[in-house]
């Protein structure tokens, strides 16, 4: 599985925590920024994994910034992207088991960096329930295909 990581100045440290957690995992692992405290738009990282996961690039994502709101708006633009603003052990593996999403996004001011390691590997080993949620994820898609369509 390979998985796209990406924060702002906001999630700085808690993506390099959640990436180095991952990589002694064994997690094969990308970087897409950013690369320090200083400040950025937390949009350019957002489309940088949301890209990555909606073309097939990348498995999964994790986006962190201050509150994660404005990384999953920004990740869900994109197609066949599913990104999830979790805050506990508990969303995080019910946005998997019954909405299979593909993108994780955390709020770095407001986690406490234990809660969000346990949270990524819960996330991480979910998996997708399907059956009456699958049919739920098709009527989104669906939405998706008619609304994309229309869209200039």
């Amino acid at each position: 599985m390979k998985i796209a990581v990406g924060s702002d100045h906001a999630g700085y440290e808690l993506k390099e925590k959640i990436e180095t957690h991952l990589i002694e995992q064994g997690k094969d692992i990308e970087d897409y920024g950013t690369n320090g405290n200083d400040s950025v738009d937390y949009p350019d990282f957002a489309v940088a994994v949301a890209e990555a996961v909606s073309k097939g690039r990348m498995d999964r994502g994790i986006l962190v910034c201050g509150t994660g709101i404005g990384m999953s708006i920004a990740a869900n633009k994109f197609p066949h992207v599913r990104a999830a603003l979790c805050y506990d052990v508990f969303s995080a593996e019910m946005s998997r088991k019954h909405n299979n999403a593909n993108i994780l996004v955390l709020a770095g001011r407001a986690l406490d960096s234990e809660v969000a390691l346990k949270m990524v590997d819960a996330w991480l080993k979910t998996e997708f329930e399907g059956g009456r949620h699958k049919n739920r994820l098709d009527k989104i898609s669906e939405i998706e295909k008619k609304f994309m369509k229309g869209a200039k």
